[in-house]
């Protein structure tokens, strides 16, 4: 850990502190995955570089087009994810893994049969949260 106090760069997200190792994720906290952008809702941990969540997106919802300076890996435990990166369409299924650039603008939702739970992983040089991109 560095010296600097440990302050999440999420707000309200656990930050990792000296000595802690484990977490348990169904507990720590439940935070908004994008407040103004997202139905999205889970825990975060942060440490020194990086951030992690397990988060649920309810069935037929999901997050309005943003991007973010940190890339993300999107780990699908549950559920069909429908989404945009950059315009380009995907699907994924519970066993696949979704790389967001960073700075790529992209959107997507749970199917309307199931909610959809995944695990995310980012880079610490922004928070877990985006923005959300202004309508033209």
């Amino acid at each position: 850990m560095s010296s600097q106090a440990a302050v999440a760069r999420t707000p309200g997200a656990k930050r990792a502190g000296p000595g802690e190792h484990i977490f348990d994720l169904a507990t720590v906290n439940k935070l908004k995955g994008g407040p103004d952008y997202s139905s999205v809702e889970g825990s975060i941990v942060e440490g020194d570089k990086m951030i992690v969540a397990l988060m649920r997106m309810p069935a037929g919802t999901g997050a309005e087009a943003h991007s973010h300076p940190n890339e993300q890996w999107i780990y699908i435990l549950e559920g069909t994810f429908q989404g945009e990166i950059e315009g380009k369409k995907f699907e994924a299924k519970a066993g696949s893994v979704v790389y967001v650039p960073s700075n790529a603008i992209h959107s997507g939702k749970a199917t309307p049969d199931a909610d959809v739970v995944f695990f995310t992983c980012k880079d610490a040089s922004h928070s877990l949260h985006g923005i959300k991109v202004k309508a033209a």
